[in-house]
């Protein structure tokens, strides 16, 4: 089964999915998923996209100037229209790059509202993981809330929102069906899950939500997590050791 996972052996390796008809007398649309691991904590970026040239970016966190370059100069090269900023929760290290990408795309953040009250501590956050000297100063302002079921549109692309609390009151995970994709956040993990010792976590909701609603996506879904590689749900149904076995 790992070996029918996209594997990226460098960072910002890029990974083109096929979705829509695949029939011999339609040309197949691609969405192109672009990942960068930012910051001293490893997240994961996403940047979608499409032949549209619109694009979508999944928890934007660079942290250092030349991380930011590196992502803004990959959108900008590409002339793609950047249509939405999606988080996938509020903890910090997902949030260092929100404000740059806000400001010079005229956008807002969207995201579940039950995370909002971790803006309200930010220096908290980083003082818990022994970064109290780091600057606190990126609150990102929130333009929309995403609810179960919501759709996000870009291009020729849409994106359906699952509420998985756990890691966080406000987690949310964006699932693209015709490409067979899950965008997981810190819910999700290859062989793991998201910590739930922080404020509002509970592991055993987080427990319930993933083998309730992730593991009814097809097996052969891939799962783009908030930190480390790619992983599918079939092989998480049956190897992660705190979800999994479930058949």
């Amino acid at each position: 089964m790992h070996s029918q996972i996209p594997q990226e052996g460098v960072v910002f390796a890029v990974n083109i999915l096929p979705f829509n008809d695949t029939s011999m007398d339609q040309q197949p649309a691609l969405v192109k998923i672009k990942t960068f691991e930012f910051n001293p904590l490893g997240v994961n970026t996403y940047v979608l996209s499409d032949e549209t040239k619109e694009c979508v970016v999944i928890d934007a966190s660079f942290f250092y100037a030349d991380e930011r370059e590196v992502l803004l100069n990959y959108i900008l090269d590409h002339d793609f229209v950047v249509k939405h900023l999606l988080n996938t929760h509020l903890h910090f290290d997902h949030l260092f790059g929100i404000n740059t990408l806000a400001s010079m795309f005229e956008l807002k953040l969207e995201c579940h509202r039950a995370d909002a009250f971790l803006l309200e501590d930010i220096p908290g956050q980083l003082k818990m993981f022994g970064l109290p000297g780091t600057n606190a100063d990126y609150k990102p302002e929130i333009g929309r809330y995403l609810n179960e079921g919501d759709s996000i549109t870009f291009g020729n692309q849409s994106l359906r929102v699952f509420h998985v609390p756990g890691h966080s009151p406000g987690s949310i995970v964006f699932y693209n069906e015709s490409a067979g994709c899950l965008f997981s956040g810190d819910a999700l993990f290859h062989s793991g899950i998201g910590r739930t010792d922080l404020p509002g976590g509970n592991y055993d909701e987080l427990i319930n939500q993933i083998q309730t609603k992730l593991f009814r996506l097809p097996d052969e879904t891939i799962v783009y997590a908030g930190h480390g590689p790619t992983t599918t749900i079939g092989f998480e149904k049956k190897h992660n050791p705190f979800a999994g076995m479930v058949m």
